[in-house]
């Protein structure tokens, strides 16, 4: 299963009024696990911004003035997602511009990008499913990384790819977490790296009492996977 967790930084908030990207970041996930493959670029929006968006994510008009433009990047970003599931917090938002920049780069060169979606396995809002899961609460990426635990000291402006890491660090959380987000291979924690050096088993050792669930267990068992399955939305990492 491969999962992209995306985001991006604007020039303001609506792509109508011809308001552009400055930034993409996303990270990869491949079986609930990062891959380290990530993409990032920042992006020259051809317009100036006013001081209150630099201000949000630090990116300043002379900084993004030697950036690629979108049309250099689009193949690439797409090559990147292409038969991906996309997470994105708010996906509307970042769909919107992101669709507007293909929508433009097929009216100036006469390609046929079509819609992000085209290119994608499918999309899942993290904010849609914070909201189910803690309804009448916040839901922002800060909100949610106090909920569960998840340090985000780090975080002094908006920036995409560091967004995207810490929401892959809550959509795992809201999900279903897992013991860590590290890269580290199966060789090295089989060789004891960063951790106890694993011991053989004796070669005689007493028989494991097997315990089999009883009827009236197995059936709480169904009820409770069913009412967790509810709870979050239908998205489960088991399925059906």
């Amino acid at each position: 299963m491969r999962q992209i967790l995306l985001d991006t930084e604007t020039t303001g908030l609506e792509p109508r009024e011809g308001h552009r990207i400055v930034e993409i970041g996303a990270v990869e996930l491949v079986n609930r696990s990062l891959t380290g493959q990530t993409f990032h670029v920042y992006l020259n929006p051809e317009r100036v911004m006013d001081e209150e968006v630099i201000r949000v994510h630090g990116l300043t008009n002379a900084f993004l003035d030697d950036k690629p433009l979108f049309v250099a990047v689009a193949q690439s970003f797409l090559d990147y997602v292409r038969g991906a599931e996309l997470i994105i917090h708010n996906a509307a938002f970042d769909l919107g511009f992101i669709n507007h920049e293909l929508a433009k780069l097929d009216a100036e060169t006469g390609t046929r990008y079509g819609r992000i979606e085209d290119h994608v396995s499918g999309v899942v809002d993290s904010l849609k499913l914070a909201r189910r899961l803690h309804p009448g609460q916040r839901n922002s990426l800060d909100a949610l990384c106090k909920r569960y635990g998840i340090d985000n000291s780090h975080r002094q402006l908006h920036g995409a790819l560091l967004d995207s890491e810490i929401l892959a660090d809550v959509y795992l959380a809201m999900t279903g977490g897992q013991s860590s987000l590290g890269l580290e291979s199966h060789e090295a924690h089989a060789q004891g790296e960063g951790g106890e050096v694993p011991r053989p088993l004796p070669a005689s050792r007493p028989r494991l009492a097997v315990l089999h669930a009883s009827d009236v267990e197995l059936e709480a068992h169904v009820a409770r996977m069913a009412a967790i399955k509810k709870a979050a939305g239908g998205m489960t990492v088991w399925g059906d």
